[in-house]
């Protein structure tokens, strides 16, 4: 206790044996030259402590014979260093004592120096042809990244040509149709203007049905006017059906027409945005500016076509509009035979919708005066109701301040000591206050909901006739300002001749009378 395990005199009883002796440091294989590991090696006396355990194991010797506990109990030095026999045990002294505690032996330390060396040399050996590998291996990147930066270059270079090619072509066809368009409106509008007489007359009474259907509510009434307007369009459309159909079939025309249009200019504005995306990319350098990483583009595929449908699609496309080009001349040939009619009972048609008009806002007028008073005398009780309401809501104040004063009274009294704490006349006429008080509250309470519930019925009544004078308002407005309105811009002059009617239309090559 208290002593190290070196200590002279923790040994005295015990004798090491000779055969035992310190294991190697190292595991160096002569044959093979292979090393320990390296970390281990070159960090050894680096890590030792001030006393080192590292493969080391302490000597120890077995007794020859038992230790009895006679023999303990009469254990001295003296009889000891008696008892042994000086001719099988050499005498043991300090200095010898000593260096049978010796930690390596010169082998070992040899045997470790030379670990580390040939260790050393191993990895830098490794090392230095790691390095050249590596400059090799650079060299040929650089010129296979060369090479791969100019064959995509020439790629790049052949695409915007055929780009350039196929986008010429677009242009030439989006020009001669674009020519066509423009002749086939310009017979659309002389077609029109053939038109133009009877088409006005069936525009107002389609726009008259039209403003009609914006009644709302019970005004949405199939009524006479709205069967005469009916009538006046079935009359002009019959004299218009050849007319029409000309004209619908030269709309239809330009409408495909422009319908390739469209398709050319979306082929051709994207040949332009490839054009510039793709002389972007090939003009993009090592030196450019704005270059990034964008990890996982090689592995996105966005592609919608191959080379050969990619100049299919154009070819289609131009091949579309010379088909398109040949039916519109086609069409022009045939749309230069007009016909016209109209008819005798134009005029008195007209008339008859008129009468109709004026008499159902005559109709119009009287509901609405009459609605009118009736919303007067409700907006006039609601208004008493509401004064009545406020004087039920101020007398409720009023008996909630004697309420207060009643029960701050009482709550006062409470705190009256012992024996006085009496439940007086006083006590009892403040309790009977409170109740009344409680009972006056809840019977105002209740007249002040029966108000109220009387002014949402009247709101209600209220809003019903508003709403019932705003049809009217509308019906008026629609019948009065819209439809008599634009009937009033149009006059249609009275034929001179009851039989044959004389209709003139405007022609470029001339005047025609039908």
């Amino acid at each position: 206790m208290g002593s190290t395990s070196t200590a002279p005199y923790t040994h005295m009883g015990r004798r090491p044996q000779h055969g035992t002796h310190l294991p190697s440091i190292g595991t160096f294989d002569y044959q093979t030259s292979q090393a320990p590991p390296y970390s281990g090696l070159l960090t050894r006396s680096l890590t030792l402590p001030w006393r080192p355990s590292t493969f080391y194991r302490s000597a120890s010797a077995q007794p020859t014979q038992a230790l009895q506990s006679s023999t303990m109990e009469s254990f001295s030095p003296s009889n000891y260093l008696n008892n042994i026999d000086s001719t099988k045990v050499p005498p043991i002294f300090p200095s010898a004592r000593l260096a049978l505690y010796t930690r390596y032996t010169p082998k070992d330390w040899h045997n470790a120096q030379m670990t580390n060396y040939t260790a050393s040399d191993k990895i830098r050996s490794a090392a230095e042809r790691l390095r050249s590998d590596a400059i090799r291996m650079a060299r040929e990147k650089d010129h296979q990244t060369f090479q791969n930066n100019v064959e995509s270059s020439k790629r790049l270079g052949e695409r915007i040509n055929d780009i350039e090619y196929w986008k010429g072509e677009l242009e030439k066809a989006k020009n001669k149709l674009k020519h066509k368009i423009d002749d086939v409106e310009t017979k659309r509008r002389e077609v029109e203007r053939l038109l133009g007489e009877t088409e006005k007359p069936l525009r107002i009474a389609q726009e008259n049905l039209y403003e009609r259907e914006k009644r709302q509510g019970i005004d949405l009434v199939h009524d006479g006017v709205e069967q005469e307007l009916i009538r006046e369009i079935d009359t002009i459309k019959t004299c218009q059906q050849h007319l029409r159909q000309m004209l619908e079939r030269l709309n239809t025309q330009n409408a495909l027409n422009r319908a390739a249009l469209h398709e050319l200019e979306l082929d051709a504005n994207d040949k332009f945005r490839a054009r510039v995306i793709d002389s972007a990319a090939h003009n993009i350098k090592t030196t450019s500016r704005g270059i990034n990483f964008y990890h996982g583009i090689e592995s996105v595929d966005n592609t919608v076509s191959t080379p050969e449908t990619w100049a299919r699609h154009t070819e289609e496309n131009i091949r579309r509009t010379l088909s398109e080009i040949s039916q519109s001349d086609e069409l022009l040939n045939s749309s230069n035979q007009l016909m016209a009619q109209t008819n005798n009972d134009m005029w008195n048609q007209w008339n008859q919708v008129n009468v109709s008009l004026e008499n159902r806002v005559q109709e119009e007028q009287i509901a609405k005066n009459k609605i009118q008073a009736h919303l007067e005398k409700i907006l006039q009780e609601i208004f008493d109701v509401e004064q009545n309401i406020e004087f039920l809501k101020k007398t409720i104040a009023d008996k909630e301040a004697f309420l207060q004063v009643a029960q701050t009274r009482l709550e006062t009294r409470t705190r009256r000591p012992n024996v006085e704490a009496c439940r007086d006349p006083a006590m009892n006429r403040l309790i009977q206050e409170i109740h009344d008080l409680h009972a006056a509250v809840t019977d105002l309470h209740g007249k002040l909901r029966q108000e109220e519930n009387a002014v949402q019925h009247l709101l209600r009544t209220k809003s019903t006739l508003e709403q019932d004078l705003a049809i009217k308002n509308n019906s008026l407005f629609i019948d009065s300002d819209k439809v008599m309105g634009i009937r009033r811009t149009f006059t249609i002059e009275a034929p001179k001749q009851c039989a044959v009617t004389s209709v003139s239309f405007s022609h470029p090559r001339g005047l025609i009378t039908a």
